[in-house]
Formats: structure tokens, C-alpha cells, sequence
């Protein structure tokens, strides 16, 4: 079902792609190895990042925290925002409305 929001989903998705491409191993949320992901050309890797950035916003819909490699998504719903944090820093965040 996915998080409640009122911004177009292709501007929420293209935010959270590009949030989700901070965390330098994202790749690990997709059980992928290293070298796996070294292989890959920077397109690739997109679409990548793009695929986990819609099963997350569809999964943060039941579960609010999720994590992705060493870093951790967080739906807010009472500030209608999605986290991405790397340990304890906020690398980003991605408004909902």
C-alpha cells in the first residue's frame, strides 16, 4: 500500500532514489556482494537504487523502520518525512507532502 503522501509519487521516488544512493552499501538490502555491485555501471546502479527506493516506500507502509545496509529508513508519519540515516548522522530525508 504503500505511505500516505501528498507529493507526486515520481518527485517522492526520484528524493528517496537518491537518498537510498548515499548509504554506500545499500546494494546489501538486495543480498549483492561487493563485487557484484562493483560490476555494475553507474546506470545500472541507478535502477538499482530506484527498485529499492519502491519497495521501500511500499514497505515503510507497515513496517517504519527498515534497514538497509548500514543505514536505517524511518517513516515519520507525524512529520510526513522519510529518513535515511547512515549510523547516527541523517545523510537525508525525504518530505512526503
Amino acid at each position: 500500500m504503500g505511505v500516505r503522501h501528498g507529493r507526486d509519487y515520481g518527485d517522492i521516488l526520484a528524493d528517496l532514489t537518491e537518498a537510498v544512493g548515499r548509504i554506500p552499501d545499500s546494494y546489501l538490502f538486495f543480498e549483492m556482494d561487493p563485487e557484484d555491485w562493483g560490476h555494475l555501471g553507474h546506470q545500472e546502479k541507478s535502477e538499482v537504487h530506484e527498485a529499492l527506493a519502491e519497495d521501500l516506500f511500499y514497505a515503510l507502509g507497515t513496517e517504519p523502520v527498515i534497514s538497509v545496509g548500514s543505514g536505517v529508513v524511518i517513516h515519520d508519519k507525524t512529520n510526513y518525512r522519510i529518513h535515511v540515516l547512515i549510523g547516527d548522522e541523517e545523510a537525508a530525508f525525504v518530505a512526503l507532502v
